[in-house]
Parts: structure tokens; C-alpha cells; sequence
């Protein structure tokens, strides 16, 4: 056993007893409200009981225009949601573990038919995954969505979550936002030419939520190292956005890869059709014709595109986030060993890591790192087939290694 993959450190005020945490992953697992069902307790429970250093979340909407197009989603739009919240916390916090509740709002990555109303973007452009065109976002809207994630952060401190963090990755509302691709504002909301990110909404979205949740609050951010929009991100803009997320002095930050329009490089690994075919809202078909152009689509436009899994996967982004800022850095992507955790850590390439398969697979994964020691090996397979479930309205579970 390692003495520094098991010690602690802090996130802000909070303190973690060691460094593995629970990335924010779909549960699947409320009503159609967004109210958290019992399941939604259990999950998080399990995780806290096997000694999971921190819990974040699955995304919780901040508003149903925000929603995703999963119906299962759990949603933070009311104050009437706090007192079910609470019996989540209160169970997690019985095992002395954080648990912070992931805030997002999709923009144009949503349904209007799980919405009710048109999707909202920084653009009028199609996300090629989602293909509905999206509204642009009024000044009057910009400073309701600040409204819903500040009120949203008040929710959650009364829930008794430790912190919030914002989705601002995996090109999600905030991610609109912030990339040139995706925001053709001339308001103040725009691209700031300086730093070539439109960060004013985040700007003003953590500022509300310090002035009214307090200073002391753990706020953090999830943020695409890169993403596949363009070519023009990384090399020569990444600074810019860490320099950004420093002076705001956000209590840590999550570094992931990619948009929805290419879903399969936020997880990487195996594609199994047949399962897209029977559950995705946008490509569910009966249709043997439309299934055969379909099918040619992914395989000639998307598919090209997909990156292949590798070990660590976003790892670089951490190592380099970790030279510009001494804001925690989780690096989250492609950790399946404890040997993977400890080499980010010890050599300093990130100060935690974050899971999401291995702990759907595994819930009790620090335990037997603690028990078999670091040579032990995640039995996640990424198969993929616990992503591709998240349209069939079951609870987020894995489907290979744990029957159901």
C-alpha cells in the first residue's frame, strides 16, 4: 500500500481522506421531475461506505430547459427538491465523505421534445449529434441561466452537499459559451479577444454564487482539455482559460475531453450499435432502411472521428493545468489501476483522480486497491454498454461484469 495515494488533502475547506474521487456519472435514477428516487440514495451511499474519497454527482439540471434528454435525470430547479436531497447527504456524510452536486444547464445538447420549449445556445447552430437547430439566448435569458445556477447553489448548500461544480466540459451550455466555435454573441457574453473564451457568464455565475452562498462555499469547475469542434483550442489558448479559472480561485478543477458531438471521445472504447438502435431517442429505429443510412453516416462522418482508448487518456492536460495554476487539479479519463493513480499523483501530474466506469463496475474499487494493494486492476472493460443504457430509462449499472 501506498502512504500518498491514501493520505489526504484538501479541497478548500473540505478535507479528503484520500485522493480517488467519484466523477460525476448519470445515475438514471429519478422520477421524471428530477426528484432523487431511493435508488438515488443507495447509489451514492454504497459509494461513501467503500471509502470513496469525494462523490460528485451526475449532472443536475438547473432549469427544465436545461435538462438533457435522458428522462431519469435529477434536476435542482426547486427548493421544494431540498429536503430529498438532504436524505442523500445525510446518508453519504455518515461515512465521513464529501459529496458535491454537479450543476449543468445542456443549451443545444437536449430534446425539445423532453424540454418543452426550443433548446437556447450562444448559437443558432446544430450540435450534429442533437440536429435541432437552437434559439440564441437573449441578454435577458444569459442573466436568468446566472439566476438558475446561483439559486441552484443555494439548493444544494441547504441540501447539506459540501460544494457545487459546474459543468462547463463535454460542451454543455457553459462550454458553449466558452469556445469561439459556439458563440457568435457581440454582447459582453461574447469571445473576449484578449483570451479568445467567452467567460463572462462563468465570470458572473461564481461571483452570485460566492456573494450568496459565502466565500468559504467549495465551487468547482469541470472543464474539455480539447475538444473536436476545431483544431484551434489547446495549443495555443489553454493557458488562457486556467489563468481564468485562477484568478476566479476556483476550489478545484476537473479537466475532461471533448463535446456531445462526439460522444464517444469523452469515454472512449467499444460502440455497440445494436444498443444504440434499441434505446437513443435521436437514432432508435425499427426501420431497416433508415438503420442502413444511419448506419452509414457513423461510419463515414462520426466514427472517423473517435478517438481509440488509452490509459490516462487526459492526463497531459492535468500535468500542463498543474504548471499554471495551485488550484487542485483532478484528472479524470482512463484510470483502471491503482499503479495508473499513484504515478499521476507522485509525480505530480495531478493532486486527485477521478473514476466513473470503474466505480459502476466496481462501487467498492478503493477497498480492494486498500486490500489487494496498488497492482489491483478495474474489471471495467469499456464496453460501453452502462453509457449507451443511459437512454433506456434504466438505473446507470454495468452490464457485463454484474448481470442484471
Amino acid at each position: 500500500m501506498t502512504n500518498l495515494l491514501f493520505s489526504g488533502k484538501n479541497i478548500g475547506k473540505l478535507h479528503l481522506k484520500n485522493r480517488i474521487i467519484r466523477s460525476a456519472t448519470y445515475e438514471g435514477a429519478s422520477d421524471r421531475y428530477g426528484f432523487p428516487a431511493k435508488k438515488y440514495l443507495t447509489i451514492y451511499e454504497t459509494l461513501a461506505k467503500y471509502d470513496v474519497g469525494m462523490i460528485i454527482t451526475g449532472f443536475s439540471y438547473v432549469s427544465k430547459q436545461g435538462k438533457a434528454m435522458q428522462t431519469a435525470q435529477s434536476g435542482i430547479d426547486s427548493a421544494e427538491k431540498i429536503k430529498y436531497f438532504r436524505d442523500v447527504t445525510n446518508a453519504v456524510h455518515n461515512y465521513n465523505c464529501p459529496i458535491i452536486l454537479q450543476l449543468a444547464h445542456t443549451g443545444r445538447q437536449t430534446l425539445e421534445i423532453e424540454t418543452g420549449t426550443t433548446p437556447v445556445s450562444s448559437t443558432t447552430k446544430k450540435s450534429i449529434y442533437f440536429r435541432e437547430k437552437p434559439k440564441l439566448i437573449t441578454p435577458e435569458e444569459i442573466k436568468e441561466v446566472i439566476t438558475q445556477f446561483t439559486n441552484s447553489s443555494i439548493y444544494a448548500k441547504e441540501s447539506g452537499f459540501d460544494g457545487v461544480q459546474l459543468h462547463a466540459g463535454h460542451g454543455y451550455l457553459l462550454h458553449q459559451f466558452l469556445l469561439p466555435e459556439t458563440n457568435k454573441l457581440s454582447n459582453e457574453f461574447g469571445i473576449d479577444k484578449s483570451t479568445g473564451f467567452g467567460t463572462k457568464i462563468i465570470d458572473v455565475i461564481i461571483d452570485n454564487i460566492k456573494e450568496k452562498c459565502g466565500n468559504d462555499f467549495p465551487v468547482l469547475i469541470k472543464i474539455s482539455g480539447n475538444h473536436d469542434i476545431s483544431n484551434n483550442y489547446h495549443s495555443d489558448k489553454f493557458e488562457n482559460l486556467i489563468a481564468f479559472l485562477d484568478s476566479k480561485r476556483f476550489s478545484a478543477i476537473e479537466i475532461s475531453y471533448g463535446t456531445m458531438d462526439y460522444p464517444l471521445n469523452i469515454f472512449r472504447g467499444n460502440l455497440n450499435l445494436d444498443t444504440v438502435y434499441r434505446y437513443n431517442p435521436i437514432y432508435k429505429t425499427d426501420s431497416k432502411i433508415k438503420r442502413f443510412l444511419s448506419e452509414q453516416y457513423i461510419q463515414r462522418i462520426i466514427q472517423p472521428k473517435f478517438k481509440k482508448f488509452t490509459r490516462m487518456y487526459n492526463l497531459s492536460f492535468a500535468e500542463r493545468a498543474k504548471k499554471l495554476t495551485d488550484i487542485p487539479i483532478i484528472s479524470v479519463g482512463g484510470f483502471r489501476s491503482g499503479n495508473e493513480i499513484e504515478f499521476a499523483i507522485s509525480k505530480g501530474k495531478a493532486d486527485f483522480v477521478s473514476l466513473s466506469r470503474p466505480f459502476i463496475c466496481e462501487p467498492d474499487f478503493v477497498i480492494k486497491l486498500k486490500n489487494s494493494g496498488i497492482n489491483y486492476e478495474s474489471k471495467c472493460k469499456n464496453c460501453n454498454e452502462c453509457v449507451f443504457m443511459c437512454d433506456s430509462g434504466k438505473v446507470t449499472a454495468c452490464y457485463t461484469n454484474n448481470k442484471n
